[in-house]
């Protein structure tokens, strides 16, 4: 039996490829991993990925969602506010994309989810620290010292 180590990427599926680049370029700093003409393109995570997929046909999504990590929760929010797409004023950051996509986003300070410091480093996050309660968090499970 083979263990869980991470996620190598998500597939998103949404309608063109450079309209969801641009709207997802509003909330996120990314960089362009790959772009096969107007049918996928790669956004870059450090050492992870997310696919953009053309082409979506199926209804909103429900409870299925995905978490994205980001360096500030609270400057996202801001500025999916700032953009008109409904989110709670705290708490909490969900929002639905114009394709139907549920995303929700947390904190990379406040979760056990870690990147190594190398890749921090390379991705320009290499001051990023965790909050106490995160760190506790990955001591009780072994993952810190």
């Amino acid at each position: 039996m083979g263990r869980l180590v991470g996620i190598n990427h998500i597939a998103l599926e949404v309608g063109g490829i450079g309209e969801a680049l641009d709207w997802y370029g509003q909330f996120f700093g990314f960089e362009l991993r790959g772009r096969y003409g107007n049918r996928m393109a790669f956004i870059d995570m450090g050492d992870q990925f997310i696919a953009l997929s053309a082409g979506r046909t199926q209804a909103g999504d429900g409870a299925r969602h995905f978490g994205l990590v980001v360096d500030d929760k609270e400057a996202v929010r801001a500025e999916l506010q700032s953009a008109g797409v409904p989110v709670q004023a705290s708490g909490s950051l969900d929002f639905r994309d114009p394709w139907g996509n549920h995303v929700q986003v947390v904190d990379y300070r406040d979760i056990q989810f870690t990147k190594a410091p190398e890749v921090l480093r390379g991705m320009g996050l290499g001051s990023l620290q965790k909050s106490d309660a995160a760190m506790a968090e990955l001591r009780e499970k072994g993952l810190s010292g």
